[in-house]
């Protein structure tokens, strides 16, 4: 959170690093000017059921292709890294942050990281059929790596992400098939796992 940060503002992506920057401005100049409370939270790679199917995030692509039967599109050799947080984690983190008594910003996510491969591969577990990849161009100015540290959300916010990326996959799959089957596909059936129970 104390990171100013080092980015191009002529880039491709700059609009999305600098929309988020000047947000963050003019909260805070709103809050010291009319001296209202706030809540800034910095939020990470956040999935889960209701997520557009169309949103362009790494998650709802791979899965959606997966369950299309199409090749999972990996930009580069998939060996950058991201942190996946549920959306049930990301909930818990904000309902604390804003209960609390601590501006921010605040990180929230899940600082669990993984390569693209590797999210392939949780993907390709859950689903239960091998699934094939193309490599694509590593967009411009694409982060190599993208963690979050939660120091200050575990100490002044008691915050701990809790839900697994294989069970978070799991439900998010779940959701998608029944999403593409309402809008009259038919979406590959993923492998039903034995109740704890039942073993």
């Amino acid at each position: 959170e104390d990171y100013w940060g080092n980015v191009n503002p002529i880039g491709i992506r700059s609009c999305y690093d600098e929309g988020k920057r000047v947000a963050e401005t003019l909260m805070f100049d709103y809050h010291r000017q009319h001296d209202i409370p706030i809540r800034v939270a910095r939020i990470f790679n956040t999935y889960g059921p209701n997520m557009a199917i169309d949103d362009g995030r790494v998650m709802s692509n791979f899965i959606c292709q997966a369950l299309r039967g199409e090749a999972l599109t990996v930009y580069g050799e998939g060996e950058q890294t991201r942190s996946f947080c549920y959306v049930s984690d990301l909930v818990d983190g904000l309902c604390r942050l804003m209960n609390g008594e601590h501006t921010g910003p605040i990180n929230l996510g899940n600082d669990g990281e993984i390569t693209m491969l590797e999210l392939v591969k949780a993907i390709e577990e859950a689903v239960g059929t091998p699934l094939k990849i193309v490599h694509k161009p590593l967009p411009q100015d694409d982060p190599v790596r993208r963690r979050p540290d939660l120091t200050k959300a575990r100490t002044l916010l008691g915050y701990e992400p809790r839900i697994p990326l294989e069970e978070g996959v799991r439900h998010t799959i779940q959701y998608f098939q029944r999403l593409l089957k309402d809008w009259g596909e038919r979406p590959i059936e993923a492998k039903r796992r034995t109740p704890v129970h039942a073993k």
